[in-house]
């Protein structure tokens, strides 16, 4: 089986985890693992990597993201979309699209956020999701996130939709509220679908039906940059560091031929994974 990733067009309904399950039966490999999760209403971008791969989760979950959302004003839900139950009902001020794309775009940078209940964060050993579900009040910390760009906003009767690029760790969910409240009222998200993860977009996308190993991505494709190592090689492949004049990021490794990925920091080049 080859090692690499494979971006799948995560269908509603389905978690990430059923995802990764489906990948490791029809591979028949239990090295699997997912790189941002994905609310079971939500679609679109799950990037899944495959055997020596599973190294780099960490680094394609850290990659900034970008989603297609819709918002319903005039309601809010307990889980903050629409699946929940309805908490609040508010009236809508009427409203100009000028006014909502201003609005958003205030939206745009670095902030804190507080993560909704209904998510998979773990406070004191339990996820927050079951912590909402006995009906148990917690104290959530924000956490940092930032919101690159906001466009293609539009209304269409009381409902907005539009395309957030975000960092990791933002709740899309979350900021439909807040964006609801800076207009005078409340709302809910009604959709989401992630259009990209890092590189990799919807286009590159397989449906679950079409998963097999012909759609792995392979390693030595994962990225642009690369290193021919001439010197201390044995070193290199002892897991030692050695000098590399060279930007810090992930690049691809060649001897007399391709042998996986190393990381470059402070000028250090250290392997990352030897195939």
């Amino acid at each position: 089986m080859k090692d690499g990733i494979i971006i799948v067009d995560k269908p509603t309904g389905f978690t990430s985890h059923d995802v990764v399950a489906k990948v490791r039966k029809i591979l028949g490999t239990k090295k699997v693992g997912h790189t941002g999760t994905l609310d079971p209403m939500a679609t679109g971008v799950l990037v899944v990597c495959v055997g020596a791969a599973t190294k780099l989760v960490e680094h394609f979950t850290a990659q900034e993201k970008s989603y297609e959302a819709k918002i319903k004003l005039g309601i809010k839900t307990d889980t903050a979309d629409i699946t929940g139950k309805v908490i609040c009902k508010k009236g809508i001020p009427k409203l100009d699209i000028n006014e909502i794309k201003k609005v958003l775009k205030q939206m745009i940078g670095k902030q804190k956020q507080i993560p909704p209940m209904y998510s998979s964060i773990k406070l004191n050993g339990m996820k927050l999701y079951e912590y909402a579900r006995k009906g148990i009040k917690v104290e959530v910390e924000p956490r940092d996130i930032e919101i690159f760009s906001i466009d293609n906003i539009k209304l269409c009767g009381d409902e907005i939709s539009y395309k957030v690029t975000c960092s990791k760790g933002t709740y899309v969910r979350t900021l439909c509220e807040n964006i609801a409240e800076k207009l005078g009222t409340c709302g809910t998200m009604t959709s989401l679908r992630r259009t990209q993860n890092g590189k990799f977009t919807i286009e590159n996308a397989v449906s679950l039906n079409e998963i097999s190993e012909n759609n792995i991505i392979e390693m030595e494709k994962l990225f642009d940059n690369k290193i021919i190592i001439k010197n201390n090689l044995k070193n290199l492949l002892n897991g030692m560091s050695i000098d590399c004049d060279m930007e810090d990021g992930l690049y691809n490794l060649y001897a007399d031929n391709y042998i996986g990925i190393g990381r470059i920091k402070d000028k250090k080049l250290k392997r990352e994974i030897i195939l």
